[in-house]
């Protein structure tokens, strides 16, 4: 897997095209532009996005708890205490667009991932 570079979030609306460019290796603007969407991201969009750009990504969403549930690299969709946001997860770290680099979840009740592959699909 390629090393992640991390994206703050252009504005509180992108969170879902920051995601997506930390995976793809693109700028958040890029992402926005080609889904022509700057507001929230639905998560057809963002399964339909990374399939678009040569990623696997599964169809099943799994409910997750614990840090060490986790699959490699898939992208989280967290029930925050503002809203619902996506984030990423890494080899161990997780690349949250809101809340930067972390070792743990960001605070979040519901949790749940779907499963990325960018090499050897």
């Amino acid at each position: 897997m390629k090393e992640i570079i991390y994206i703050h979030e252009p504005t509180d609306l992108q969170c879902g095209q920051a995601v997506l460019a930390m995976v793809l290796g693109m700028s958040a603007e890029e992402v926005c532009r080609l889904l022509d969407n700057y507001r929230e991201t639905t998560l057809k969009e963002m399964r339909s996005f990374l399939m678009d750009h040569g990623a696997w990504v599964s169809d099943v969403r799994v409910q997750v708890s614990e840090k060490e549930e986790l699959p490699p690299l898939c992208m989280l969709s967290l029930e925050t205490p503002r809203c619902w946001h996506w984030s990423l997860y890494a080899d161990g770290t997780f690349y949250d667009p809101e809340h930067g680099v972390m070792d743990d979840f960001p605070e979040s009740g519901r949790r749940y991932f779907w499963e990325i592959r960018t090499e050897g699909r």
